[in-house]
Formats: C-alpha cells, sequence, structure tokens
C-alpha cells in the first residue's frame, strides 16, 4: 500500500519534486522537438511535391494543339516520386504503380485549387495543381512522393527521445537521491545525536562550526539554544541542591525539638516553648525557600531593605546551634558598634552568612568567632575558626560548586557536606552587590562576608 505524499519525508517529497519537474520539462521538451520535426519533415515532402511539379508542367510542350512531353511520367521513378498527367480528364502519362493509388491521384483531376491527399495505408503523399495553358485549364498534373523515409525518421526519433528522456529520469533520480542523502546526512546525524544525548549530556553540542549554510545554521540555532536549556536546567539543579542544602539546618531542628519533646511526658509548657522553636524553624525553612526563589529569579539586585547587624548575627547563631553542638564547637560573637545597620534585608542577610558559618563549624576545632565592622559603605561581617584553615591556592576555588577544599578530609563529620554552602553564600552575597572572600590569618580561616552598608 502506497503512503500518501503528505505523510513522505522531506527528503522523498523533494526527490519527488525535483524528478517530477525534470520529467516534465523532458516530456515538453521532447514533444515539442517531435511536433517541430514532424512539421519539418511535412514541410519538406510538401516542397519536393510542388517542385517536382513545377518541374513537370516545364516539360509539357502544346504545338498545334498537341500536347508533348519531353519524358514520360513512368520513366520517373526517384526517390519514391510519381507524376501522373492527366489532359482533358483522360489519363496522358501515369507511373506503374498500384492501382489504388492512381485511383487516388485521379480523384484530384478536376479539383478547382492545388490539394494534398494522404494515402496513410501505402504511406504515400499525393499533390495536385491545375496545369493551364493559354489561361484555360486543360488539366490536372498530380506528383506522388513515397513517406516511408520521413516516418520511419519521425518513428526513430521519436523512440530516440523517449528512451533518452526514460534514462535521463533514471540518471536524475539516483543522483537526485544520492545528492539529497549528503545533503540530509548532517541532519541525520544530528538526530541520531540529539536521541542518544540524556540529561546528563549538558554540554554536548551539534558543534558544525561557524554557519556557512542553512544545515549549519540550524545547528549554530540548535546550538544556542541547547546552551540556554542547559543553562536553565543548571539553574534549577542548583535551586533544588540549594534548597536542600539549606534545609537540612532547621529540618535538623524540628526533628531535635520534636524527639526531645516526645521521649518523655512533660508540662504543658514546656511543649509550648517546643512548638515555639518548631515554628521559628518552619518561618526560617520560609524565608531560606523566599531569599533562594530571588536569588534563581536573578531579579536583578538583592541590595534591598534594612536590617541591624547585631539582630542578623544573633540569627546565624541560633540558626547553626544545632550543627554547632553536634560538632561540640562553641560560636561566639564579637557585639559590633550600636546602631550599625546592613543594607539588605535581615532573612537575605542570615541566609548569606549562614553558609559560611555552617562552614567554620564542620570545620572548627572548638570554637567559631563571628564580628562585624563598618569600612566605608560596606559592611564586613567577619567569621572564623581555629581549624586546619583554607590553602591559599584553594581560596577562590573552594567556592566552586560542589568543590571542597582539601581540609574536607580532616572535617569531624566525613564527607557528607556536598561542597555547595560557599557557592550559594557567594552567589546571594553578589547578588547584593557584595561578596564573600578568604583571607589570610595565622590560625584557622578567616571569612569575610562584604555587604553594603545601610
Amino acid at each position: 500500500m502506497r503512503r500518501p505524499f503528505s505523510r513522505l519525508g522531506v527528503r522523498d517529497r523533494l526527490l519527488l519534486a525535483v524528478v517530477g519537474t525534470v520529467g516534465l520539462a523532458l516530456v515538453t521538451m521532447m514533444v515539442g522537438f517531435n511536433v517541430i520535426l514532424s512539421g519539418s519533415l511535412r514541410s519538406d515532402a510538401n516542397d519536393r511535391l510542388q517542385t517536382m511539379a513545377q518541374d513537370q508542367a516545364q516539360l509539357i510542350s502544346i504545338e498545334e494543339n498537341q500536347v508533348r512531353l519531353v519524358r514520360p511520367t513512368g520513366d520517373i521513378q526517384g526517390l519514391g516520386s510519381q507524376i501522373w498527367v492527366f489532359i482533358g480528364g483522360q489519363t496522358f502519362s501515369a507511373p506503374s504503380v498500384d492501382p489504388d493509388i492512381t485511383a487516388a491521384a485521379r480523384s484530384l483531376d478536376g479539383q478547382p485549387t492545388s490539394q494534398f491527399l494522404d494515402l496513410d495505408e501505402y504511406e504515400v503523399r499525393l499533390y495536385g495543381v491545375p496545369l493551364y495553358f493559354e489561361g484555360e485549364r486543360i488539366g490536372t498534373i498530380v506528383t506522388g512522393l513515397s513517406m516511408s523515409s520521413y516516418y520511419r525518421t519521425q518513428r526513430l526519433t521519436l523512440l530516440g527521445t523517449g528512451s533518452f528522456t526514460a534514462v535521463l529520469l533514471i540518471v536524475v533520480g539516483f543522483v537526485g537521491r544520492w545528492v539529497l542523502n549528503a545533503a540530509f546526512r548532517p541532519v541525520a546525524n544530528m538526530t541520531a545525536a540529539a536521541e542518544a544525548w540524556s540529561t546528563e549530556d549538558l554540554d554536548r553540542r551539534f558543534n558544525m562550526g561557524e554557519p556557512h549554510d542553512e544545515l549549519t545554521q540550524l545547528a549554530h540555532t540548535l546550538d544556542g539554544m541547547l546552551d540556554r536549556l542547559a543553562a536553565s536546567l543548571r539553574r534549577e539543579q542548583r535551586f533544588s541542591a540549594e534548597v536542600s542544602h539549606q534545609l537540612r539546618t532547621p529540618v535538623a531542628k524540628i526533628k531535635a525539638e520534636a524527639e526531645l519533646a516526645l521521649r518523655r511526658s512533660r508540662d504543658p509548657e514546656y511543649y509550648q516553648e517546643a512548638l515555639g522553636s518548631i515554628l521559628y524553624s518552619a518561618d526560617q525553612m520560609a524565608r531560606t525557600v523566599e531569599a533562594l526563589l530571588a536569588a534563581a529569579q536573578e531579579e536583578g539586585t538583592l541590595a534591598r531593605g534594612r536590617a541591624d547587624v547585631w539582630q542578623v548575627l544573633a540569627d546565624v547563631v541560633s540558626s547553626v546551634g544545632v550543627l554547632a553542638d553536634e560538632n561540640e564547637v562553641e560560636v561566639r560573637v564579637a557585639p559590633p558598634p550600636r546602631g550599625v545597620k546592613v543594607g539588605v534585608e535581615r532573612d537575605i542577610a542570615v541566609q548569606i552568612l549562614q553558609p559560611v558559618v555552617e562552614n567554620a563549624c564542620h570545620f572548627a576545632r572548638a570554637e567559631v568567632l563571628l564580628g562585624a565592622e563598618r569600612n566605608g559603605k560596606e559592611i564586613r561581617f567577619i567569621v572564623e575558626d581555629d581549624g586546619p584553615g583554607v590553602a591559599p591556592e584553594e581560596r577562590d576555588k573552594i567556592f566552586e560548586p560542589g568543590v571542597r577544599g582539601s581540609a574536607a578530609a580532616k572535617e569531624r563529620s566525613g564527607s557528607r557536606g556536598a561542597g555547595l554552602g560557599l557557592s550559594l553564600a557567594r552567589r546571594l552575597a553578589r547578588a547584593a552587590a557584595g561578596d564573600v572572600e578568604v583571607e589570610p590569618s595565622e590560625k584557622g580561616a578567616r571569612f569575610v562576608v562584604r555587604l553594603p552598608a545601610g
């Protein structure tokens, strides 16, 4: 069962269009050539018949009312030619031919004008022309010509041009298919490559070079689209990882409060206090998600709002309390100057500082010290620990997503971290027109979080 044209592939449609167009052009040329050839051959035959009639008229002489032929028409047999002369309704001279042909020639005698007559069954063409003497019609000259050679030429030409057209169409079909296959091979390769890719192949591209034709332009456009899709997917993956990372601490606090409250029966005041702590952690989770969403949507900048620096530090200490207890680390705060304000919202500032302090709690041996100071138009939050510190060659590398420094091997909690906290802190800080950096320190690590002053 043949497939409908609408279900054919683009390559097959193009091939049919090319072969159809070339075929129509060739058939039109073939028919036109044969029509012109047929007309030319017929015109040539008519010219010969007329010339024969004129030549025969010059060979007729009339003397003393007697008609005389210089040469009898029965002697004219060259190239299938015959001539009849009819005088006064009688056959004056005739060739020895089939009686039917002679009868057809006689039918042209007496016609008022010159006429042609085709005898298809004998492949003969006749031409009759009136014969006049001194203005009076005395008879008719009929010339005949065998058309077999003309017809044979037409048939051979038609057969030859038809065969040539058929062969040429076959050649065009094969060449067209080869050319289209070669042209569409890059598309097939692109399709196969795209089908083999997965969400893990975010960096794979078609890489067909600079655009120089339609296919390379398509590949270039698709590579650009894949770049945008990969960037979007990375942002989504990063957002999911950051949400998981940042919610781990408040979830741990909620779990610890609930387990402690359910361990044994307690008085209502204790339960009320536990529920208050759980509510605070839930609010912290909601603020964390909102901050991450704002950063993920890249709303231009997070540098808006105003918050008290002391309150920000207090919130950070509270948020890392469970982690500090697990690692047996004391988190201390050096009181900042009174009335110092930071130029971002309180929740945003906490979300920026929290991953840095959590990182310090992981690596500190016993103590983490927080402080803040104003330096011109910015606030410098300082986070110091007494751990192994950061190697100079790793001061920028540790801010890359998923990268953990060489000191991670000495971390008491093993390799539990995912290497996302410092990357998130720097990204949020830069979105708030600030930054997170590592400064040299005589002991342990020293992180500085710079944010606009309020």
